[in-house]
């Protein structure tokens, strides 16, 4: 498999809760590099706790850049923000521009950890997109509203709205009712992406493919995905295009089916 594109991950450094140091930044893309990734886009978080300013984002990637460089990792480093809802509302169109995935058209938003949070959320993206806004959604499977309401996420999906998935999820690093939620996600075509939402090189680590590697033995065939969910539609989505269509997707045996019905409800 050529290097994947990582679209999701907190590489920039002392600037959210990810790298506190540029050392620490330097490891991190190392260990993104090793793991097979060719490029991978910052994406600090945009929101109120963290106070990122969005128009100082592009030159801290150019920073990154030179670093990367003078380092000899060979890892491309593309702009880009994790944006909250609320914070989204706030931002000037050219705050917004800075942090679009690549620099092109699509904005990666938070989904919301907690129910209180996620009121509204479903109704809100829907009339972002209606507007033509094109988003991509950050972690999905660890968002409560969508478990226990995943017709949302789905009715979201139909709309145009994107997805990109952590790929721990795949291996329980959110929990049993997270993964169980991820391999139905994976199973009912609800998912465009597998990200690493990395934020240092072991506990929250970049690589992408292990996920797939253990969702394949619940789901045989879906590494048949791999290419696609980590390069056709990244790709896509930095050039701010449609993304190709996705391969089959795999049938999940009677017995599992009923587990994961069981698990991502619970």
């Amino acid at each position: 498999m050529a290097g994947v594109i990582d679209l999701h991950c907190h590489l920039l450094p002392g600037i959210d809760d990810g790298p506190e140091d540029l050392e620490a930044s330097l490891a991190l893309a190392r260990a993104a590099a090793a793991a097979g990734t060719r490029t991978i886009v910052a994406t600090p978080h945009i929101d109120h706790r963290h106070g990122v300013d969005p128009s100082s984002v592009p030159e801290a990637v150019e920073r990154m850049r030179a670093a990367l460089h003078d380092a000899h990792i060979e890892l491309d480093v593309q702009p880009g923000g994790e944006v909250d809802l609320t914070r989204m509302a706030d931002l000037t169109a050219p705050e917004l521009d800075a942090v679009r995935l690549g620099g092109a058209a699509y904005v990666l938003v938070e989904c919301p950890h907690t129910e209180a949070r996620g009121a509204g959320f479903h109704t809100a993206i829907a009339q972002l997109r209606r507007r033509g806004e094109a988003i991509v959604l950050a972690h999905p499977e660890r968002c409560p509203a969508f478990h226990r309401r995943p017709d949302r996420l789905r009715e979201l999906v139909e709309l145009g709205v994107l997805t990109s998935m952590t790929s721990s999820a795949l291996l329980g690093r959110f929990g049993g009712t997270v993964k169980a939620f991820s391999l139905r996600l994976l199973r009912e075509g609800l998912v465009h992406n597998v990200a690493s939402d990395a934020h240092e090189p072991r506990r929250r680590g970049p690589e992408l493919l292990a996920g797939l590697h253990a969702a394949e033995r619940q789901l045989p065939g879906v590494l048949g995905q791999a290419d696609w969910l980590t390069q056709g539609v990244p790709a896509a989505i930095l050039a701010g295009g449609t993304p190709p269509p996705g391969p089959p997707l795999p049938e999940a045996p009677r017995g599992m089916r009923r587990w994961l019905r069981r698990r991502a409800a619970a």
